[in-house]
């Protein structure tokens, strides 16, 4: 795998070996990007389910200052960790090796805000609904900021409408959907 854009353009990091995760694809992440930015002036950016920290370390090259990585396997923390040390982003970053819905309320209680949160589950086992709800109950999102959200290319997104807007869609496979949403603002 590779950084698409921004300061660390052309670097290799390393894959979860195994097929636990599934590496979003550069045409994916480089259109995605384009969508979200393509770079940020700045910021604090979440990546749930982070598995290599792919998604998270494009968001730094590209301008976000910081990243909370979010990954409950081990193998797949230690590979996070190995890309952050081999990028010297260690000031940059930090990791919770923990489930997402127990990261979520412990951030809250961190007084963390995110302009990016990025959300790339392992697909059929976890509930988008329920993940949505729970970054809108704990206030998480500044105002204007987006979540991406990779899904199967079957599900149905729910979400409420009254507190996210969709920004972008786009099915990209027979298996994969990108969804773009972006806190309402009141």
């Amino acid at each position: 795998m590779r950084i698409i854009a921004g300061d660390f353009k052309g670097r290799i990091i390393k894959a979860v070996p195994g097929n636990e995760t599934r590496p979003t694809s550069d045409k994916i992440k480089e259109a995605i990007f384009h969508k979200l930015g393509p770079f940020f002036n700045g910021g604090n950016c979440l990546d749930l389910f982070a598995g290599s920290g792919s998604l998270g370390i494009e968001a730094i090259s590209r301008g976000m200052d910081r990243v909370t990585f979010v990954e409950k396997t081990n193998q797949a923390y230690r590979v996070i960790q190995q890309n952050v040390t081999s990028l010297s982003l260690e000031e940059q970053a930090d990791m919770l090796r923990m489930d997402a819905f127990r990261a979520l309320p412990l951030l809250k209680k961190q007084g963390k805000k995110y302009d990016l949160i990025l959300i790339d589950p392992p697909y059929e086992k976890v509930s988008y609904p329920k993940i949505l709800e729970t970054i809108q109950q704990e206030d998480l999102l500044t105002d204007n900021s987006q979540v991406y959200v990779e899904t199967n290319s079957i599900e149905d997104l729910q979400y409420d409408k009254t507190y996210y807007t969709v920004t972008f869609e786009r099915k990209y496979s027979q298996t994969t959907s990108v969804i773009i949403l972006e806190k309402t603002t009141k």
